[in-house]
C-alpha cells in the first residue's frame, strides 16, 4: 500500500511539473520563434530593424536598431508631430543617432534597448503573460512570419494604452 501511495505521489508530481507555460497565443508565438530563428541563422544574426508608436495626439517616434552578429551597434531615433491641419504632414521634432561606443546614451527617450532575440524573450514572459481577463492580448507576425506586434491594452482603456512593441520593418545589413 505504501508503494502504491508513493507511485501515485511521483505521477502527480511529475504530471504537474510538465505543465505546459501558460501564454497567450503561444502557438502563433512558437511558429514565429522558429521563423525568426531559421531567418537570423540565414543572416548571421545581422539585421537592421525599425520601431515606431504614435499618440492620438499626433505625436509619434521612430526608432531603427543595427544588430550585427548578435551585437547592438547603433539606434536612431526620430520623433515627430503631424500637423491638425488634415494635410497628413509631419514635422520632425528631434533626431539622433548613437553609434557603437555612445550606444544607449539617451535613456528612455527611445525605449528599451533590444534585439529582436529580447524581444521575443520579452513577449513570452512579459506582454503575452498579462491577465487575458482585463487585457487585450495583441501578437502578429507580419514580417514574413516573424513578430510584427506583440503587447497588451487594458480592457476600457481609452487613450494611448497599449504596452509592448511595434515593429515596421526587419532588414538584412
Amino acid at each position: 500500500m505504501k508503494n502504491l501511495y508513493l507511485l501515485t505521489l511521483l505521477v502527480l508530481l511529475s504530471a504537474t511539473g510538465c505543465k505546459k507555460e501558460n501564454i497567450a497565443k503561444s502557438d502563433e508565438y512558437d511558429t514565429s520563434y522558429k521563423a525568426w530563428i531559421s531567418y537570423k541563422a540565414s543572416i548571421h544574426n545581422s539585421y537592421k530593424y525599425t520601431v515606431n508608436w504614435g499618440s492620438w495626439t499626433g505625436y509619434g517616434a521612430e526608432v531603427t536598431t543595427t544588430v550585427n552578429k548578435g551585437k547592438i551597434i547603433s539606434r536612431d531615433y526620430t520623433s515627430f508631430k503631424y500637423r491638425n491641419d488634415g494635410t497628413n504632414t509631419k514635422d520632425t521634432l528631434k533626431t539622433w543617432h548613437e553609434d557603437d561606443t555612445h550606444i544607449n546614451t539617451h535613456g528612455e527617450e527611445a525605449g528599451e534597448l533590444m534585439t529582436i532575440d529580447d524581444v521575443y524573450t520579452k513577449a513570452h514572459t512579459v506582454w503575452l503573460k498579462v491577465d487575458a481577463s482585463t487585457n487585450e492580448i495583441i501578437f502578429e507576425a507580419k514580417i514574413n512570419g516573424i513578430i510584427s506586434n506583440c503587447g497588451y491594452v487594458p480592457r476600457n482603456c481609452a487613450d494611448d494604452c497599449f504596452t509592448g512593441i511595434n515593429i515596421t520593418s526587419i532588414t538584412t545589413l
